[in-house]
């Protein structure tokens, strides 16, 4: 490890030429569960970098090591998930640990140049400045949430905990010799709050693999004996707004009284448990399919039944400039979408989706409605959607970006 740590600092006329070693670190998802990240790894590892990631165990990723498809993947325990502010901070903690732990296993056997780290949360620089300082490693930050916005978002106050994570963003850009944004919103960020340099900063979108996202035989099964079905994809949170969806479905069934469309929820999370208190209270269990984590397959058998999707995301500071990957999921089906008006919906779903007002479940509820009742509507939006994704959103347009950005990561090093 000791080798690995300082091999940068050795003249290159001694060192052997080697393919560039990169350690992705990620906290909020497991691989390869964690779409976006890898989608990056395996690009990464397609140009011939050397690919090890750490990232936590969940619910079908428990093993503490493995390889897939020549990447190796070193997970670590969690505590139950976090519900208060607190709790989260004791979370990021014990992942904190882990990480490093880790690190010190993957320099060890397999070594890396760079770190890779995908946020939540704004920690993983802890980790990256040690490397930095003993072994001039070379550190890349992928921003995939605003941790501010979302804190404000979550518990409604700027208090201590926003004020260091406020501090902590700040940390993990100085550090950092180059960041990839999610979008333009995000990539603004970098450039003000974070003080980047612009051309250290690349947009590279969460985009799906189009050869992933492929259409499936419908399954009357999701429809539950009913004409029409209307999907979700994501987790359950509280500012992902499945309270609000749930309101909608009450209004479609109690006022509209309307009782042939079937509402399928795939995900899970925090407010998991919550949610299924709310749909039982407003006696909706019959309208309503709660499937869990699923794996592709059954995914997009789910998605291929649908005729309408929906992304009931709360209207928040956090929610209006993030990227949600499920809006292009539903794209690359073909599937027309309602959500409520924010500002990177729009960017990315343009006219594949109607746009509700802010936070009212009732307008949520008209606008399905609207789609359910129009299948020229419907189909028209379906196919707007997947050629744009096809033309400017896919992955295979980011990740030419996400290279681009790796060797601007390398450009002032001699190869070796």
């Amino acid at each position: 490890m000791l080798n690995d740590i300082v091999d940068d600092v050795v003249p290159s006329r001694t060192r052997v030429t080697r393919p560039r070693r990169i350690l992705i670190i990620v906290e909020n998802l497991p691989v390869p569960f964690d779409r976006r990240v890898w989608s990056e790894a395996k690009a990464l590892r397609n140009a011939g970098y050397l690919v090890s990631i750490i990232c936590p165990k969940a619910r079908g990723y428990n093993a503490s090591e493995e390889t897939i498809d020549g990447i190796d993947i070193y997970r670590h325990p969690l505590p139950v998930e976090a519900h208060g502010a607190a709790a989260y901070f004791i979370e990021y903690a014990v992942a904190l640990f882990w990480e490093f732990i880790l690190s010190l296993k993957v320099a060890w056997r397999q070594g890396f140049d760079a770190i890779h780290a995908c946020n939540p949360p704004d920690l993983i620089f802890l980790v990256a400045a040690f490397y930095k300082l003993f072994g001039r490693k070379r550190f890349l930050f992928d921003h995939h949430d605003a941790n501010p916005e979302l804190y404000e978002a979550k518990f409604g106050r700027r208090n201590f905990f926003w004020r260091l994570l406020v501090l902590a963003e700040k940390m993990t850009f100085k550090l950092a010799d180059i960041s990839i944004a999610t979008n333009e919103s995000y990539q603004q960020i970098a450039m003000t709050r974070g003080g980047m340099r612009p051309g250290r900063v690349f947009v590279v979108r969460s985009g799906p693999a189009l050869d992933r996202m492929k259409e499936a035989p419908p399954e009357p099964r999701w429809r539950n004996g009913r004409r029409y079905a209307v999907g979700y994809v994501g987790v359950i949170g509280q500012s992902e707004g499945l309270d609000l969806l749930l309101r909608a479905v009450e209004h479609i069934v109690r006022e509209r009284r309307r009782d042939d469309i079937q509402f399928v929820i795939v995900g899970d999370g925090p407010e998991r448990n919550v949610i299924l208190d709310l749909c039982r209270a407003l006696k909706l269990e019959d309208w309503v399919t709660f499937t869990g984590t699923v794996d592709d397959p059954t995914l997009l058998s789910i998605l291929s039944t649908t005729d309408v999707c929906v992304n009931p995301d709360r209207v928040t500071a956090m929610n209006d400039i993030s990227t949600m990957n499920k809006i292009m999921e539903y794209m690359a089906l073909r599937k027309p979408i309602v959500q409520f008006d924010v500002k990177e919906g729009r960017k990315s779903a343009e006219a594949a989706s109607l746009y509700a007002a802010p936070n009212d479940p009732i307008d949520f509820a008209e606008n399905i409605l609207r789609l359910i009742d129009s299948p020229d509507l419907r189909r028209q939006m379906g196919e707007f959607g997947r050629q744009r994704l096809h033309d400017v959103l896919a992955w295979h347009h980011q990740e030419p970006k996400l290279l681009r950005a790796y060797e601007a990561l390398f450009a002032d090093r001699r190869s070796g």
